[in-house]
């Protein structure tokens, strides 16, 4: 599965599926709001419902925005029924640490077949107990992990075995990615996926010696065609943005 985008903006998943790199969406409150989605569950729906359709068959992870276990299972229901590559994201436990919300994800699973997407760990070993309960993706949040002074390719590389050694069908996605950096050494690590944000993305694909190469290869291009770089055609897209 390798990248999953980070976002609510369909332009850019738009942008980044015609380049054949998305291999899923990961959402959130904060993320949505950021992204313009205002309105509550509703508007959510709206905008899930789109992504979902643009992206299938590859999955899309929408966000209970409660913590009360009832209403998890309610929600969940009614994310799940949006579309069938939906992926209902609950967080490892309460804000207090309640357990309730990993007996209502073990229900989901493992009585009404709605895949689930455990998020907000810190550690193998939260995750390795949300694989346990059924969870068809374990999230960690590896960039919060590093700026807590610790390495979380370790605390991959530990998930990874156990998960294999167990045979839990769980998927590592290690999120909260804050440099290019980390994209390649977490899937290094044993992450199945690793979810980038457009910025990051672009970022991993845009290096400036690439750019200072391909400026060469142009000049040198145009001169054995005896024209200047500069008469070469420029595309819509490559224009600057006013």
């Amino acid at each position: 599965m390798a990248i999953f985008l980070d976002t609510g903006d369909v332009d850019e998943i738009e942008r980044f599926l015609r380049m054949g790199l998305v291999r899923g969406v990961t959402t959130n409150p904060t993320i949505l709001l950021r992204d313009g989605v205002h309105g509550g569950l509703p508007a959510i729906a709206e905008r899930a419902r789109a992504i979902a359709k643009l992206i299938a068959p590859w999955p899309l992870s929408v966000e209970v925005t409660t913590a009360e276990p009832a209403m998890i299972r309610d929600q969940a229901r009614t994310i799940a029924s949006w579309a069938d590559n939906m992926v209902v994201k609950v967080t490892v436990h309460g804000p207090e640490g309640e357990l309730a919300p990993l007996e209502v994800v073990h229900e989901l699973e493992t009585r009404h077949g709605i895949r689930v997407n455990v998020t907000a760990m810190m550690s193998a070993q939260q995750a390795f107990l949300a694989a346990m309960a059924g969870a068809s993706y374990v999230s960690i949040f590896g960039g919060r992990v590093n700026n807590m002074g610790y390495n979380a390719c370790g605390e991959i590389t530990k998930l990874r075995a156990l998960l294999d050694r167990f045979g839990l069908r769980g998927q590592i996605i290690v999120g909260s990615t804050r440099e290019v950096l980390n994209v390649v050494e977490w899937l290094e690590a044993g992450a199945h996926i690793v979810t980038v944000v457009p910025e990051l993305l672009r970022g991993m694909l845009v290096h400036p010696y690439s750019k200072e190469t391909v400026r060469q290869f142009l000049r040198d291009a145009a001169e054995s065609e005896g024209r200047r770089p500069e008469d070469r055609p420029v595309r819509p897209e490559d224009r600057p943005a006013r």
